[in-house]
């Protein structure tokens, strides 16, 4: 369980960009965050977890808590407790479409053979 200090303070492996970029949203769960607030501008956590991925309640409070506490995602009423509260991307989570946009293409071009039930999205 990562802690407060740990969450703002991460362990960087290196000082490389792609490295540092990859300590935070290298996990298989933020990115598909990131994803469903792109699609549909604000989520419950209750629609996080119905998601077809199928992440666990205690990783997905564990990861909202950290793109929250990188001003990533924010609450969209933070007096709100954490269930009750829909969340959206900040401007630094808004940056992030063209990237998940273009690994996307890239899945969708490079992964058709392996993945022939990849969805189409270009």
């Amino acid at each position: 369980m990562n802690t407060d200090s740990e969450l703002l303070n991460p362990e960087w492996r290196s000082p490389c960009p792609i490295a540092s970029g990859l300590d935070i949203l290298g996990d298989k769960w933020s990115l598909i965050i990131v994803r469903d607030l792109i699609e549909h501008s604000s989520r419950t956590y209750s629609e996080f977890a119905s998601s077809p991925e199928g992440i666990s309640t205690n990783i997905l409070a564990s990861r909202l808590k950290q793109l929250e506490s990188l001003s990533i995602i924010e609450r969209v009423n933070p007096d709100k407790p954490s269930r009750n509260n829909a969340f959206q991307l900040t401007q630094r989570g808004k940056a992030l479409r063209p990237v998940l946009e273009e690994l996307g293409k890239w899945s969708q071009i490079h992964l058709k053979e392996i993945h022939p039930t990849i969805v189409t999205i270009i």
